[in-house]
């Protein structure tokens, strides 16, 4: 099994960069006149490999009984932010327990864009979060005179600072945090909810600029910010509770000034950060006052209550001004001998096809890597990641979902536009984005038990494709 994946990982690699770096658009009208077509599926042990290439033909009119993805690159959406996972305490610790040359290679299959996947946007933790080996905070006292972020210094930092170097300067960073340290929560304990005392308000405002700047000092900046991981969850792990109404007050009296006079007044600030099902409601409640709307960037969001597509259509639709960033999702639980069943791929590519088809900015995975227990996790939490370590043997295993992330974040960069995407084919789920190069990237994926042929239509021209069972592909016009 593992040399198997070994084999898949080197066709992966082997994979060609689409993007030149530039920041002009291909406007409506040009022709497009090779398509090149990428493909994972069960069969031939394709990993996003790379077919013989696509040419155009006329095309006047698509046939209406032929599987057709109609493309409009005139008519343009959201800008994406990026597509990436989490940079963990467990991914970090599991990281460096592997021999040198697999932690080579794992810096490459994710951060490399020429040998790998080319992540582009990553989250981490403030304090600890289940996926650590222990709870932890950075500061004991409300002055915060003692805050260090030494901890993380071990393992965590030295992994982020080889994700940046690898992804040449193409990597952002949002952080999020669990939970206060247990001196400001009203139940003195970082676990099982409990919520922020208010004279602790200001002093928790105050730490994340703190982590800010410790990081900052090591070299680390940071793109954004959520104000709370699943606000409304009471885990056993690290959290913390806020109503709507109570993350609405600290953002507008608290995190929103305080951030604004600071040296990090660009970080990005998000709400929610919880499950799809509650997003329209609790992000009405602070985007409706707009003492605290001015501070928000957007709205993350999570999978884990079921699809919910349509309230990030709602949302996005009604505070049109608003982003929205998908901050975390996993599968699980964790059993090593289902690694490798294939429909763990096809839900990440589901999720990402119908959140970037709704309006979402950016796609976040979780841990971008884990151990051969699904962790490690100090509550026993254990999920899968898209790459297993195995610290026993030192071998990487990866899964599915590593493939149909790759076929997102590999050939959808930074910058780029969604357009117009309609599939006459309910068996086709599609999105397509104009890259700042003027590329066309159309990700498709076939969830059925048959393969199918279908044409990719644009500016009446056409590529004819087939896409196997179970498969997902980028087509990539140029």
């Amino acid at each position: 099994m593992i040399s198997s994946v070994i084999v898949l990982v080197v066709i992966l690699f082997g994979c060609k960069p689409t993007n030149s770096g530039s920041d002009k658009t291909k406007a409506s009208g040009p022709a497009y006149i090779t398509a090149e077509i990428y493909v994972t599926a069960p069969v031939d042990s394709l990993r996003i490999s790379k077919l013989q290439d696509l040419n155009f033909n006329d095309l006047i009119n698509p046939d209406e009984h032929q599987a057709t993805i109609m493309l409009d690159p005139g008519k343009t959406f959201q800008t994406l932010v990026g597509i990436g996972g989490a940079l963990t305490d467990a991914s970090a610790e599991t990281f460096y327990k592997l021999p040198k040359a697999k932690q080579e290679e794992l810096m490459n299959a994710y951060f490399s864009l020429d040998k790998g996947i080319g992540y582009s946007l990553c989250r981490t933790h403030i304090n600890s979060c289940d996926f650590s080996s222990e709870s932890y905070a950075y500061a004991t006292e409300k002055e915060l005179s003692n805050f260090s972020v030494e901890h993380d210094k071990k393992y965590r930092i030295p992994l982020i600072k080889e994700a940046l170097a690898r992804a040449g300067g193409s990597l952002q960073l949002f952080a999020s945090p669990w939970s206060p340290p247990a001196w400001m929560k009203d139940n003195n304990n970082m676990l099982h909810g409990g919520k922020l005392k208010p004279d602790c308000y200001q002093s928790w405002a105050d730490y994340y600029v703190h982590f800010f700047q410790a990081y900052k000092n090591e070299g680390i900046k940071f793109w954004g910010l959520t104000v709370q991981n699943e606000p409304a969850a009471v885990q056993t792990w690290e959290s913390c509770i806020y109503t709507a109404e109570d993350e609405r007050d600290f953002v507008k009296t608290y995190l929103g000034p305080t951030l604004a006079k600071s040296p990090f007044s660009n970080v990005k600030l998000m709400i929610w950060d919880h499950n799809r099902g509650l997003m329209y409601q609790r992000a009405k409640t602070v985007y409706d006052d707009p003492d605290a709307a001015k501070y928000v960037w957007g709205t993350g969001f999570h999978w884990y209550t079921g699809d919910h597509f349509e309230n990030v259509k709602l949302l996005h639709e009604a505070y049109p001004e608003k982003n929205l960033m998908f901050t975390e999702g996993c599968v699980y639980p964790f059993n090593y001998d289902s690694i490798h069943e294939w429909h763990w791929g096809e839900t990440y590519g589901k999720s990402i096809i119908s959140d970037l088809n709704n309006g979402a900015n950016g796609w976040v995975d979780w841990n971008i890597l884990l151990d051969e227990t699904g962790g490690p996790n100090h509550v026993n939490n254990f999920c899968f990641a898209p790459v297993i370590g195995n610290t026993k043997t030192g071998e990487l295993l990866y899964m599915n979902s590593f493939y149909f992330l790759g076929h997102f974040s590999k050939f959808i960069r930074p910058g780029a536009k969604r357009i117009i995407c309609s599939s006459n084919d309910d068996d086709l789920k599609a999105t397509s984005f104009v890259n700042p190069d003027g590329s066309l990237a159309t990700v498709v994926q076939n969830s059925t038990d048959k393969g199918k042929d279908f044409y990719v239509w644009v500016d009446k021209k056409a590529v004819k494709a087939k896409s196997p069972a179970h498969s997902i592909l980028t087509i990539v016009m140029k």
